[in-house]
């Protein structure tokens, strides 16, 4: 497992912890609910981080298939 550097959460939450938390490790991407820290995470490839940004931004062409 990687070891995490620190848990980041939007700052458009103004404090009132209603989203999600990310963490960023070497070789992966952990995603949590910052409501309920325990209920487990999700982890993703930096790569595939990367492209899910991407594609949130309109940066990425949709629905292609040489985009993983």
């Amino acid at each position: 497992m990687s070891e995490l550097f620190s848990w980041r959460s939007s700052t458009r939450t103004q404090g009132q912890g209603q989203c999600v938390e990310v963490g960023f490790a070497s070789t992966v991407v952990r995603v949590r609910d910052s409501k309920n820290r325990l209920a487990g995470q999700l982890s993703v490839g930096i790569r595939q981080w990367g492209l899910f940004l991407n594609m949130l931004k309109g940066d990425s062409p949709r629905g292609r298939e040489d985009t993983p």
